[in-house]
């Protein structure tokens, strides 16, 4: 009995929807190109509408990850209540894995920290990240879930998990505006404080920063589409859905842009970018079009045709976001930082881009075969 090493292009062991894989994947690559013309681009280069139009792509990874981690969530709560398994249990274990994400996310600060040991602050191990979020409200989504389904047992729970997540999105987004100026928790230590609002140690909401507020609303807006993709009728009508989806999307903009020109403000403070309901809207409305998009270029496309590479490193998306932070912003950057020319940015981002997929195609082709490398290596070790 010998090893021999999987094919890298040989389809997943596991059964996954196609175009979550690939919106992920999406999401790893716009986030690849924003952090190498950042940490790369100098001169006049950070001036012109190329980096403009980088750094735009740029906003849509993190609501990306979070919306796709809610509509997984809804996946994963739903074939764990096929199972028959209690409420309770179902909760618990949601609950454990999102405090597994966070507990990863405050690993990746320490590991920078310690990389960059000598020139990064103290402050920055307690920086409130993307992945730190993603744990969190992975972990509230399961308390939500676990509190309707307590209360909703004689009722049809999948229309309550749906506007459980609705709900939540929109409560969110309307708390952001004031928890970033006149409601601040301000008798909070700042490190708590941060995950409110994302104060950091400056002493002011940071638009930079990740906090729940707006942040955590993606995944519970991602949790709501997640349940009514579940739901007997939008199985039965799959494409059908997925249009109302991508209609009720740009329904939300044109709502949002509307609303956002009336001349009553709820808000003291307003700023629109940041902590408006309305941007937000705004941006739940792109990722449903997103949606839309991407499922029809996987079911009637070329999205799903042979091997994609958006697949691929949408399977490994926590992987290659962690190892390629240290070769595009750490100190085995492979480029000089901010001195560089848009062409060689460029050939840069496309080093990272393919040695990413190499990684993530060498992490699928060894999982679960560590029993068998072992093997292997006795076996080619034992001496003649």
């Amino acid at each position: 009995m010998g090893w021999r090493p999987k094919s890298f292009m040989s389809p997943p062991t596991t059964s996954r929807l196609a175009y979550i894989d690939w919106m992920r994947g999406l999401a790893c690559v716009l986030m690849f190109q924003t952090h190498c013309y950042d940490s790369w681009l100098g001169g006049d280069a950070r001036k012109g509408t190329f980096f403009m139009w980088s750094q735009a792509g740029g906003t849509l990874p993190a609501p990306l990850f979070l919306f796709l981690a809610g509509i997984s969530f809804a996946l994963v709560t739903h074939k764990l209540r096929q199972k028959g398994l209690p409420s309770n249990q179902i909760a618990g274990m949601t609950i454990r894995r999102g405090a597994e994400i966070f507990g990863l996310g405050l690993l990746f600060r320490l590991q920078e920290f310690l990389v960059a040991w000598g020139w990064a602050p103290w402050s920055d191990l307690f920086r409130v990240d993307v992945l730190n979020i993603i744990g969190l409200s992975m972990m509230l989504m399961g308390l939500g879930c676990w509190m309707t389904l307590a209360v909703t047992r004689s009722a049809p729970q999948r229309l309550w998990l749906v506007a459980t997540g609705a709900g939540m999105a929109i409560l969110i987004s309307l708390l952001t505006p004031v928890l970033w100026t006149t409601w601040r928790p301000r008798w909070l230590p700042w490190p708590l404080e941060s995950y409110i609002n994302g104060v950091h140690n400056l002493n002011q909401p940071q638009s930079w920063l990740f906090p729940l507020f707006p942040w955590a609303g993606f995944a519970f807006a991602g949790l709501a589409v997640g349940f009514a993709l579940l739901s007997d009728w939008a199985r039965r009508r799959e494409a059908l859905s997925f249009a109302l989806l991508g209609a009720v999307g740009a329904g939300l903009i044109l709502f949002a842009r509307w609303f956002d020109k009336q001349p009553t403000k709820l808000y003291a403070g307003y700023d629109f970018w940041h902590t408006s309901p309305s941007f937000f809207l705004i941006r739940v409305g792109i990722l449903l079009l997103i949606l839309l998009a991407i499922y029809a270029w996987c079911r009637w496309g070329l999205g799903t045709l042979g091997f994609s590479p958006f697949v691929q490193l949408g399977q490994t998306s926590l992987l290659v976001y962690w190892i390629h932070i240290e070769f595009v912003y750490g100190r085995f950057s492979i480029l000089p930082k901010r001195a560089v020319t848009i062409r060689t940015a460029s050939l840069g981002l496309l080093a990272i881009c393919l040695s990413m997929l190499f990684i993530s195609l060498l992490r699928t082709s060894l999982k679960g075969r560590g029993p068998e490398i072992l093997f292997w290596r006795r076996r080619t070790l034992k001496p003649i």
